[in-house]
């Protein structure tokens, strides 16, 4: 979509993604090395009892549910900014997540281009939210 396309407001859902423990170790192992991930045995004395995804790894499954819309498109130049980000439940093996994406502000910009910021907000199968942020990027008028 092109920046005009884009106004204060609108709402998009994405489609939900299932998250497994063989998704949270792979992701824990490269990204994110702590215990919390990958040790099954330490974590169930943890707080939550168990394996949960780096806060890292939900983010990045919100940015990808959200691009996978195809919102963007092409006319995505780049991302200027994250903001506010919050990690609010954790998430397990078996969790299922989906991402409500809301515009939140539209600014345009003299040349070529507009920076269109949203909010994302994540939530599991029980529409438990799990994570939120604000994220801008540059798109083309």
């Amino acid at each position: 979509m092109r920046f005009h396309e884009f106004h204060n407001g609108q709402v998009f859902i994405t489609k939900s993604l299932s998250i497994t423990k063989e998704n949270i170790t792979s992701f824990a192992a490269e990204f994110d090395p702590q215990y919390m991930h990958l040790d099954e045995e330490k974590a169930k004395q943890g707080r939550f009892n168990g394996i949960i995804a780096s806060g890292i790894q939900t983010l990045a499954v919100t940015f990808k549910l959200w691009v996978e819309t195809g919102s963007y498109g092409d006319d995505v130049i780049a991302g200027t900014a994250m903001n506010n980000i919050r990690f609010i439940k954790p998430v397990f093996p078996g969790d299922e997540l989906h991402t409500i994406v809301e515009v939140i502000d539209v600014i345009e910009k003299k040349n070529e281009n507009g920076i269109v910021t949203v909010r994302l907000s994540t939530f599991n199968q029980s529409d438990e939210k799990v994570f939120e942020g604000e994220l801008s990027v540059l798109v083309r008028k």
